[in-house]
């Protein structure tokens, strides 16, 4: 039951955050390995984005990727956050004298979220793919040409084999380790904080949403330089042997260029005009979270 409530409670805050997350993925994209100055910006801000999105592929764009979005969720937040309860239930994640153990949260919460992100990197592979898809003339990135996710996944399957479908997952795990970390060791300490200062009544939902604010605003922060990291990875072209391609700039780059895009500050991209996201992305978090609470 654990699994199940966390995965719809992940579900139902993904249908809200999925715009978002289409114009996170475009932002991150935008600029990939061309240093500042050197390509047309096409999304200035948080706000443009939402507009010339809206205006140029039209509303419905903003929820590209939806149903991707949803399965991954359930799945990837279905098994990390139920088997997190399942520790927390078991007492694991509290010392010997019954207090609760920040590494031991963080310990768990890492090895669950690499288990439900590696199980669902396809999925997620395919939403960044739909997600980048746009108008000419305010595209970015690679584009792959997509006509929805069972496709996406078939034709990727048949071309590449098993080991195509999980391309990128390896990459994307820092990016789950550390997101994963954070937000579940931050929200039982804080919930744990909470109720040792008595601020609310006891199992109270006010509770649980103030942890989940704050979890959430630390997960992002501490999530975005690997986030980028990931969609870049995600989203590369890949040669008839499904080997990535690196874009063309990257080869006066050192190693680590095609994965943080280190040429236009890839590894802080979002942390100028992109800081509003980070924010607005935690009642997200916080929607997860409190379900699973209730």
């Amino acid at each position: 039951m654990d699994f199940l409530m966390s995965g719809l409670a992940a579900c139902g805050a993904c249908v809200f955050t999925n715009p978002l997350e289409v114009v996170k993925t475009r932002m991150q994209l935008q600029g990939e390995l061309k240093a500042p100055g050197t390509y047309q910006r096409h999304y200035r801000n948080v706000f443009h984005a939402f507009i010339t999105i809206g205006k140029v592929d039209g509303l419905a764009a903003l929820q590209k990727g939806l149903a991707p979005a949803l399965i991954y969720q359930f799945l990837m937040n279905g098994i990390r956050l139920g088997t997190y309860g399942l520790a927390e239930a078991g007492g694991y994640l509290h010392t010997a004298e019954g207090t609760h153990s920040p590494a031991r949260s963080a310990a768990a919460g890492a090895m669950a979220g690499v288990m439900g992100a590696y199980l669902g990197s396809p999925i997620y592979m395919v939403k960044t793919h739909l997600q980048a898809q746009a108008a000419s003339e305010i595209a970015v990135g690679h584009q792959y040409k997509h006509q929805g996710m069972f496709q996406a996944l078939t034709e990727i399957g048949q071309k590449h084999g098993l080991v195509g479908l999980w391309r990128g997952a390896l990459g994307g795990l820092p990016r789950v380790i550390i997101g994963s970390s954070t937000q579940l060791c931050t929200f039982s300490s804080t919930k744990d904080l909470l109720s040792q200062w008595e601020i609310f009544p006891p199992q109270s939902w006010k509770l649980a949403l103030v942890a989940a604010m704050v979890s959430g605003i630390a997960v992002v922060l501490a999530m975005a330089p690997f986030d980028v990291a990931c969609t870049r990875l995600y989203n590369q072209p890949t040669n008839a042997q499904g080997k990535s391609v690196p874009k063309s700039s990257a080869t006066s780059c050192n190693a680590s260029a095609p994965l943080l895009g280190t040429k236009d500050v890839g590894i802080m991209k979002g942390q100028t005009g992109h800081q509003l996201f980070k924010f607005t992305q935690a009642p997200g978090w916080s929607l997860i979270l409190l379900g699973t609470q209730s």
